[in-house]
C-alpha cells in the first residue's frame, strides 16, 4: 500500500493513475513531434504541449475514478465495464475537444489530428483494460500474503483478501502454538512443523498478517517475526491491515490504545479552517448547479402530493449536538404517524413515485448544502443520524461516538463503498468506514469521495 496525504491506495491503483496519465500526456506530444520540425518544436512549445495534456489527463483521471476504474475491489461485471468504458471514452472526447478549444495549440499544429491521436490511446486503453484486463502485468504488483492464524479472526483475514483484489495471492496460514479456536481447514494450514522464517522464504511470502484471537502466553513468535521483517517482509496486524486495504477500521479488531497511539485522528485549527473553506467554495457551485433541478424536484413533488416540499428532522452532528437536517420529502405525510422512528428498507412503501426517483438520484440530498452553508454540516463526512438511533448505537457499538467529533457530511466515505444500511449491522459496517475517515480525513480524502460520489449518482448505487 502507498500512503498519500494520509489515504491508502494499492500500489497497483497508484502505477494504473500515473500509466493512464503518461499515455494521454505522451500521446499528444507525439502526435504534435509528427507534425513539427526542429524549428518549430522549441522548449515553449513542449511546455505548452505538456501543460494541456496534463489537464486532459486529470479531466479523464476525475472520469473514469468516479466511474469506478480505480475502486479497491472489483464488483463490475464485464458488461457494466463495457458500458462504463464507453462513457468514459465519449467524456474523454468532450475534456480533450474542450481543452484544445479553449487553449489552443499554435497555428502550426492540426487540433482535430492532436485531439483524435489522444483519443486513439484513450480508446486502446479502455479496451485493454476491459477486454484483456489490466495495462500493467501482474508480476509488478501481486502480492504474496501470509495470515498467521487459524482462528476466527485469521478467516475473516483470509475472505477479505480472496475477494478484496485479484493481485492479492493468499499463500495459507500459518497456526499459532497456543492458538485453540481453529476455523481454518487443515489443507490451508501451511507445514505446521516449520519455522515461520524457513517457510516465508521458501513461499516467496511478501507480508505477514497478525491475526490472533489471542496474543497473550507465547502466541506470537517475536524474533521469527522481526528477523522476517528485517528480511524486507511487511508485519502488520489485522486492524492495520484493514485500514489499509479495504478503508475502513474493524471495531472488533481495534483497540482504544490502537487508536489512542496510532497516528490520524488530527484535527486542528488549519486543517479546519481549510475545510470550512472548501465546504462554503464547494457549497456554492453545487447550489448554482443544481439550482434548476431543486426548482423542478420542488414543483413536482408539490404536484404528485399534499403536503411541503421540505422535509426537516432533527439528527446528531458534531460533538454530540442535535441540529435539524433539511431534504426533499420521498415519503408520505404520515410516514409516522405511530411516532416510532424507523430506517428506510428496500421497496418502502412510505415512499412516493417522485420519492423513489430523487432518492435513487440522491436529488433529495440537495437542500442540505444549505446547511453546509450554514455551518451545521460539511460536504464530506459520516451521515447524520437521528437521536433515538443514536443514543441505541453508542451503547451497543464500540468507539460509535467518534464519528461525531468531525461535522457530519452530505456524502461520505462510508456512502461510496458501502451500500445503503438499514439494520444495525449495515450501521456496524458503515461505522468502520467512518471511522477511517474520521481517523484519516484530508483535503485530498473528501476529493476522492467526491469524485466517487459522482459514480455513486450515475450509477444509482446503493439507493433505497
Amino acid at each position: 500500500m502507498i500512503k498519500i496525504f494520509n489515504h491508502y491506495f494499492h500500489r497497483r491503483t497508484v502505477l494504473q493513475v500515473m500509466l493512464d496519465m503518461g499515455l494521454v500526456v505522451g500521446a499528444l506530444i507525439v502526435a504534435m513531434f509528427v507534425q513539427s520540425n526542429a524549428a518549430v518544436l522549441n522548449a515553449s512549445v513542449v511546455a505548452e504541449g505538456l501543460s494541456r495534456g496534463v489537464l486532459m489527463a486529470l479531466g479523464m483521471l476525475a472520469v473514469n475514478s468516479a466511474l469506478g476504474f480505480y475502486e479497491r475491489t472489483r464488483s463490475k461485471t464485464t458488461g457494466q465495464m463495457r458500458a462504463r468504458a464507453v462513457l468514459s471514452f465519449v467524456l474523454s472526447g468532450v475534456i480533450a475537444v474542450g481543452v484544445l478549444w479553449f487553449l489552443p495549440l499554435e497555428s502550426s499544429f492540426d487540433a482535430k489530428w492532436v485531439a483524435l491521436v489522444v483519443l486513439g490511446t484513450t480508446g486502446f486503453m479502455l479496451t485493454h483494460r476491459v477486454l484483456v484486463g489490466e495495462m500493467l502485468p501482474k508480476s509488478l504488483t501481486r502480492r504474496k500474503v501470509l495470515v498467521y492464524g487459524t482462528g476466527e479472526r485469521a478467516q475473516m483475514v483470509g475472505k477479505s483478501l480472496t475477494h478484496a483484489s485479484a493481485n492479492v495471492e493468499l499463500v495459507g496460514y500459518y497456526a499459532s502454538p497456543n492458538e485453540t479456536d481453529h476455523r481454518v481447514t487443515s489443507w490451508a494450514t501451511l507445514a505446521p512443523g516449520e519455522r515461520l522464517n524457513d517457510l516465508v522464504k521458501r513461499t516467496g511470502v511478501d507480508e505477514i498478517v497478525v491475526a490472533l484471537t489471542e496474543r497473550r502466553g507465547g502466541s506470537m513468535p517475536m524474533r521469527e517475526l522481526l528477523d522476517c521483517k528485517l528480511e524486507g517482509v511487511r508485519v502488520s496486524d489485522i486492524a492495520t491491515y484493514f485500514e489499509q486495504n479495504l478503508g475502513q477500521i474493524r471495531v472488533e479488531s481495534a483497540s482504544a490504545g490502537w487508536l489512542i497511539f496510532g497516528e490520524g485522528f488530527n484535527q486542528g485549527f488549519v486543517r479546519t479552517s481549510v475545510k470550512r473553506v472548501f465546504d462554503i467554495a464547494g457549497a456554492v457551485v453545487l447550489i448554482v448547479v443544481s439550482l434548476p433541478i431543486m426548482v423542478l424536484t420542488a414543483l413536482a413533488i408539490k404536484l404528485e402530493s399534499p403536503g411541503p416540499v421540505l422535509y426537516r428532522q432533527e439528527r446528531v452532528g458534531l460533538g454530540s449536538k442535535p441540529f435539524d437536517v433539511v431534504k426533499f420529502r420521498s415519503m408520505r405525510t404520515d410516514a409516522e404517524k405511530d411516532g416510532v422512528p424507523r430506517w428506510a428498507t428496500a421497496a418502502d412503501s412510505r415512499v412516493t413515485r417522485i420519492g423513489r426517483v430523487i432518492r435513487k438520484l440522491r436529488i433529495d440530498e440537495l437542500p442540505q448544502l444549505f446547511g453546509v452553508l450554514k455551518g451545521d454540516m460539511s460536504l464530506v463526512g459520516p451521515r447524520p443520524e437521528r437521536p433515538y438511533f443514536v443514543d441505541q448505537l453508542t451503547q451497543d457499538i464500540p468507539f460509535y461516538a467518534v464519528r461525531h467529533s468531525v461535522k457530519p457530511g452530505v456524502t461520505g466515505w462510508a456512502q461510496v463503498s458501502y451500500q445503503y444500511g438499514a439494520s444495525r449491522e449495515d450501521t456496524v459496517e458503515k461505522l468502520q468506514y467512518d471511522l477511517y475517515y474520521v481517523k484519516n480525513h484530508s483535503l485530498f480524502l473528501d476529493l476522492v469521495i467526491l469524485f466517487e460520489t459522482i459514480g455513486v449518482v450515475l450509477t444509482g448505487k446503493g439507493a433505497q
